[in-house]
């Protein structure tokens, strides 16, 4: 029962509170797997898929999801495994919001989502791709890094911002119909 509960709040916290939607962490963690395992002893709980967690808008797909909370440092963390492994999740703007790698971990105490392998950041068509990419949600920084191997490199693209409306066509004049008075 307390394992169910520490992973229910991980996976609250994994929504990018600062962004995420208000409705969503208040809803229900629904994970479904193949199979479970629970090691009591090691405070973790091993899920085995292909497994589906959601909650609000919220969805995460992986092959593998761990959650655990070593006890010699207290530190809690969740890892899901997957080729790729995804999250994604509609914020409250309406936008879109997404994540890929071969693994995705979040850990609760330094409150750091970092994607590992393949790894892509999406929101709302701007895009951040490299092998790494870690991002600490209370301090709002993003480290991004390439293997180093050969041509690969971090790739950015940042969509355009629509600084003006776009103009609305002209009202079409009716022609104007002269009554005439009668006599």
């Amino acid at each position: 029962m307390q394992n169910n509960l520490f992973l229910a709040g991980l996976l609250c916290v994994i929504s990018m509170s600062s962004v995420a939607k208000e409705g969503d962490l208040k809803q229900e963690v629904k994970i479904k797997a193949v199979s479970q395992t629970a090691d009591i002893k090691n405070n973790q709980l091993i899920f085995f898929g292909p497994v589906e967690v959601t909650q609000g808008s919220i969805k995460i797909h992986a092959s593998e999801l761990r959650a655990y909370s070593p006890e010699n440092d207290g530190a809690k963390v969740l890892v899901a495994i997957g080729d790729p492994a995804t999250y994604s999740q509609i914020l409250d703007d309406g936008r879109p919001a997404s994540a890929s790698a071969k693994e995705i971990r979040y850990e609760l105490a330094s409150r750091t989502l970092t994607l590992k392998g393949d790894a892509s950041l999406d929101q709302a068509g701007s895009q951040v791709k490299g092998n790494l990419i870690r991002y600490n949600i209370g301090e709002q920084k993003l480290i991004a890094e390439s293997s180093g191997d050969g041509d690969d490199r971090v790739i950015t693209i940042i969509q355009p911002e629509t600084y003006q409306e776009e103009p609305k066509p002209m009202p079409q004049s009716e022609p104007q119909v002269n009554q005439q008075e009668q006599e």
